[in-house]
């Protein structure tokens, strides 16, 4: 393990399509994502990006942090303009234009994801288009305010459900993404979070590399929006996985593998206590909250042995 510490950092290019200099924020995990996703797609990819975080950090005019052909969509579209490429470019290989298998690839934030581009992702899903969707996952609408979206935990405070004397905060629980993904049949499903880097790029690689649409989840560690230091981003995604809040999974063709298993998960408090968005709760809600995490988790167990 020792032996490999050392040497694991130059199994990774050092070369940057998603290149510094962009204004995101200290500890920003979603900004670590991007440069993990572009590291394992290489050159020879076109990225269409939602509305979002890293769409505004990363592309004020005149500057730009991308080095590979991107595209800016509306929140409600990536997916719509991602399968417009894809079919644009089956349309000229058909007429006979020699064009480069280059990947497609999809970016949105939660809100892009989970609620306003839904209806895009699904119908893209649906047709079978050849490209890979992914989702940023930092749990609210950051950009515009730390907004609660259908990503929003259970119980963390937002500006638009903030704790106090009426509310305890979010009163949903966070809608399972993962699984409507699954639920339309496609070929490759995959949760990842930037604090295990190479499983997250070696999911990026063989999602890609399968024919048909594939999806991606990614939790991206907020620091301004979890209230929490930004030298921490690391640790809480490890805590998040330690704790089965967010495991880490890939279904390929309808059969579920767990890729990271605890000897024993943590408590949830150990992940919910560091975060300013959770620190109001009862002991009654982090209960609320663990019993769920530890139903959930033994469902996704079974389905692993299924």
């Amino acid at each position: 393990m020792e032996t490999l510490s050392i040497y694991a950092p130059r199994l990774v290019t050092k070369r940057q399509s998603f290149t510094p200099g962009h204004r995101a924020c200290s500890g920003c995990g979603e900004a670590l994502a991007v440069k993990l996703v572009m590291k394992a797609l290489g050159k020879d990819v076109i990225v269409v990006m939602a509305t979002g975080c890293m769409e505004v950090i990363s592309t004020q005019l005149p500057y730009t942090a991308w080095e590979v052909p991107w595209i800016h969509t509306l929140f409600e579209n990536a997916a719509t303009v991602a399968t417009g490429i894809e079919s644009a470019r089956k349309a000229l290989i058909r007429k006979g234009t020699p064009l480069s298998k280059a990947k497609i690839v999809a970016i949105g934030g939660d809100g892009a994801t989970f609620d306003i581009g839904l209806g895009a992702i699904s119908g893209a899903f649906e047709r079978g288009h050849d490209f890979l969707y992914i989702c940023t996952d930092n749990e609210a609408y950051m950009n515009t305010g730390i907004q609660r979206s259908s990503a929003t935990p259970f119980g963390a405070s937002t500006t638009t459900q903030p704790a106090g004397k009426v509310s305890f905060g979010q009163g949903t629980w966070k809608k399972n993404m993962p699984a409507i993904a699954v639920a339309h049949d496609i070929p490759y499903v995959a949760t990842a979070c930037p604090s295990y880097p190479f499983d997250l790029m070696n999911k990026i690689k063989k999602a890609v590399a399968i024919e048909g649409p594939t999806y991606i989840h990614i939790l991206a560690v907020c620091p301004t929006g979890w209230r929490i230091p930004a030298d921490v981003t690391i640790r809480l995604g490890r805590l998040a996985v330690e704790t089965g809040v967010f495991p880490l999974y890939e279904v390929e063709n309808g059969k579920y593998t767990l890729n990271y298993e605890p000897p024993q998960l943590r408590p949830v408090i150990d992940y919910l206590k560091p975060q300013g968005r959770f620190r109001h709760l009862t002991p009654e809600l982090i209960d609320k909250i663990q019993q769920r995490v530890s139903q959930e988790y033994a469902r996704l167990k079974e389905k692993v042995t299924q």
